[in-house]
């Protein structure tokens, strides 16, 4: 493991106590993209694939780890993040184990004109979309999420 994935890795079993109930690893991050994984026991379903709630957690956890990691990278150590609102799609079921949920990078102008409203007015919205991969990589979950980071004197009253 890398350093990032290591501190993500902390990250998640200090402030995000569902991601250890989840069984969450940090697998990589590289070249911008965050790989995470699950086990399928302990976010099975009825149906012996993954329960739907877990996608939508798993692939919100890849979305704000990816903010996580790129933040840092530009020099913003913070994990006052949170997810606004997401929209999810399941068009496959996910039934095997060792379960890989990603986020990739947004457009470059995005991330861009993120940072400067972020630097200028203490917070700043970002569209990130994450996947839940079946076992032959397909989407079996894709999650466009809306994530916000503000400051610490902007947190005040923000829910969570």
């Amino acid at each position: 493991m890398s350093n990032a994935t290591t501190r993500l890795a902390e990250v998640f079993a200090r402030d995000i106590p569902l991601s250890r109930a989840m069984g969450v690893q940090v697998l990589s991050w590289q070249e911008q993209q965050l790989r995470l994984q699950f086990p399928l026991a302990p976010n099975i379903n009825h149906q012996a694939s993954m329960f739907g709630g877990s996608m939508y957690c798993a692939a919100v956890l890849a979305g704000w780890g990816w903010l996580h990691l790129a933040l840092l990278e530009a020099g913003i150590d913070t994990t006052h993040i949170v997810v606004q609102s997401g929209q999810i799609n399941y068009p496959r079921p996910i039934e095997h184990e060792h379960i890989i949920a990603l986020c990739g990078a947004p457009e470059a102008r995005a991330w861009q004109r993120f940072l400067a409203t972020y630097r200028k007015h203490g917070k700043a919205r970002l569209q990130l979309v994450s996947r839940v991969l079946t076992a032959s990589g397909e989407d079996g979950a894709v999650l466009t999420g809306q994530f916000v980071l503000h400051s610490q004197e902007n947190a005040k009253g923000c829910a969570e």
